[in-house]
């Protein structure tokens, strides 16, 4: 394979091409875009750019080495579909509690709007949770009314939680308690 990464090229009415990239700036290129920015791919022959996402990056385990990549031609007047990630920002007031938890359902939103409105991320805001048991669900989101949202709209994005220990330790605690009262004297 001596620094080549086979590729994928294919799209909407578009016949699949088979490409071969260079290594190195393949992997300069995924760290840069991931899969959520439009990219001129400049292929041999051609005169003009293609605009591509990254659909789908395969990988060697454990290695890590880059073993495929599929591109996906977008018309930048069709609406495509793209997993977006999803960044947590700012501090949640609950979470300054001891014991707290933050648990993160899903880690990126399946969205479809026009290539030139894509997000590189979706950034929630954790400051709006202020007690235990507070959640953050997909529905709760409010993006630009030119994105369409396709994952499901009750789906967890984050929850604040206390830890279980605490919990088990008041259990005890009450246990206790109630064998205390019952000892006979």
């Amino acid at each position: 394979r001596q620094g080549i990464t086979p590729a994928h090229l294919f799209g909407h009415n578009l016949k699949s091409l088979a490409l071969q990239c260079h290594t190195a700036k393949l992997q300069h290129i995924i760290t840069q875009a991931r899969t959520t920015r439009l990219i001129n791919l400049e292929i041999e022959g051609e005169k003009q750019p293609r605009s591509v996402v990254i659909r789908e990056i395969q990988r060697a385990e454990p290695s890590g080495q880059l073993l495929h990549v599929d591109f996906y031609q977008v018309h930048k007047t069709e609406r495509i579909t793209v997993d977006v990630p999803i960044v947590l920002v700012g501090e949640s007031p609950a979470l300054k509690g001891k014991g707290r938890l933050l648990t993160m359902g899903v880690t990126s939103l399946s969205i479809e709007c026009l290539p030139s409105k894509l997000p590189p991320r979706i950034e929630v805001d954790l400051s709006s949770l202020e007690e235990p048991e507070q959640t953050i669900r997909v529905r709760d989101l409010t993006l630009p009314p030119d994105i369409t949202v396709i994952t499901d709209p009750d789906q967890l994005v984050v929850k604040v939680s206390e830890a279980a220990l605490e919990r088990v330790e008041e259990v005890v605690t009450k246990a206790e308690e109630a064998v205390v009262e019952e000892e006979p004297e």
